[in-house]
């Protein structure tokens, strides 16, 4: 963890803290913004490949793997494919869970282990939180190495409720009309083809989001009863009873808009600035051989640095948006938890917020 200063409020030390993990909640979405930008460019004409340069075969897009168009998605293939996406989902969250685990503990401001006193790069004093691997440590001298893994359960319903509904919502709304973008296209057809793409994508991951909300706010609570020592939340119909009974159906979607907010400024940001880099500033003239030949020299080695380039544009778009957008996963990580009749989310921990605003606000201040 990084250092941090002895009269940073808790609150406070958790946002900055929980930075670490925001790549990992990126990763989430990530999936949805994948089909964008990285299938942005077609590969050139066949009859510009050079011999030394024979041109990749065409990788299959996301547009193909579902049921509207032939593909590993099509015909009887389909339910395969979608359960073999749920299972690799449900084994890259379980790796991942201790991670989340960690970070929703910090972001809530559980400190169990007193910080160090250290010093930084410019010599003053300053106290060193504790690392994932040391907080990790704790929990299984709590709860046993099963304990790493507490609310898992409701986490992986809740990714493979996404995945399902994001695949019926393509064979209810195919994306057949929805036109790749292509090097030929001019700058003003290939960004209405941009916003259409994205536009579609949004739709998808607003829906599935909603859908799979609930279960992300038990799994939420199931974790953060580490604070406390709490088992109110034991079982995800048993979660359901309590919340239903104590909150309302509203109970169910709290935190809910921060989270919807954060995916729209995501889907969008990542998009948007990968376009932009690939049309402006990545140049289709630049070769990677000896001597940089242009077009009618070395026609076909031209494309191999542009192409690279653009493949890599999309991840670290990703990874600089996922930064900017960690603040309304943080919020709407607290809201899930907060006055909730856990330990966690009430004070000392924190304040018992009247909407996501009223957190936000007050985080702000905490800075």
């Amino acid at each position: 963890m990084g250092a941090s200063d002895p009269e940073v409020a808790p609150c406070a030390r958790g946002g900055a803290a929980g930075m670490a993990g925001a790549g990992a909640g990126a990763g989430a979405r990530g999936g949805a913004a994948a089909g964008v930008e990285a299938r942005a460019r077609d590969p050139p004409p066949a009859h510009r490949a050079h011999p030394r340069h024979p041109r990749p075969a065409a990788q299959p897009s996301a547009r193909r793997m579902d049921g509207a168009s032939g593909g590993l998605g099509s015909g009887d293939n389909a339910p395969t494919t979608e359960a073999l996406f749920v299972a690799l989902g449900a084994g890259v969250t379980a790796l991942s869970h201790p991670l989340l685990y960690v970070k929703l503990l910090i972001q809530v401001g559980h400190e169990p282990m007193p910080p160090t006193v250290g010093t930084n790069v410019l010599g003053r004093k300053v106290l060193y939180l504790p690392s994932f691997f040391t907080y990790a440590k704790y929990i299984v001298q709590v709860d046993g190495k099963i304990g790493l893994f507490r609310g898992l359960s409701p986490r992986l319903m809740s990714n493979a409720l996404s995945t399902v509904t994001r695949g019926s919502m393509k064979k209810v709304f195919p994306p057949d009309e929805i036109e790749q973008v292509s090097n030929k296209d001019d700058m003003k057809t290939s960004l209405k083809k941009v916003v259409k793409e994205t536009s579609y994508e949004m739709m998808m991951q607003c829906v599935s989001r909603m859908l799979a909300h609930p279960l992300h706010v038990i799994s939420m609570r199931c974790m953060v009863q580490f604070v406390g020592r709490e088992a109110k939340y034991s079982g995800v119909l048993s979660s359901i009873g309590k919340i239903f009974k104590e909150e309302g159906l509203l109970g169910f979607f709290v935190g809910l808009i921060p989270h919807l907010l954060g995916d729209v400024v995501f889907l969008w940001g990542c998009n948007l600035l990968a376009h932009f880099i690939n049309a402006y500033l990545v140049d289709d003239s630049v070769s990677d051989t000896p001597g940089g030949l242009g077009n009618d020299q070395n026609p076909g080695s031209q494309f191999s640095q542009a192409l690279a380039i653009r493949s890599y544009t999309k991840f670290v778009m990703g990874i600089a948006v996922s930064m900017l957008t960690y603040p309304f996963l943080l919020v709407g990580d607290l809201m899930a938890v907060n006055n909730c009749g856990l330990q966690a989310g009430l004070p000392p921990y924190s304040p018992v917020f009247k909407s996501w605003i009223h957190c936000w606000k007050y985080l702000s201040v905490q800075v």
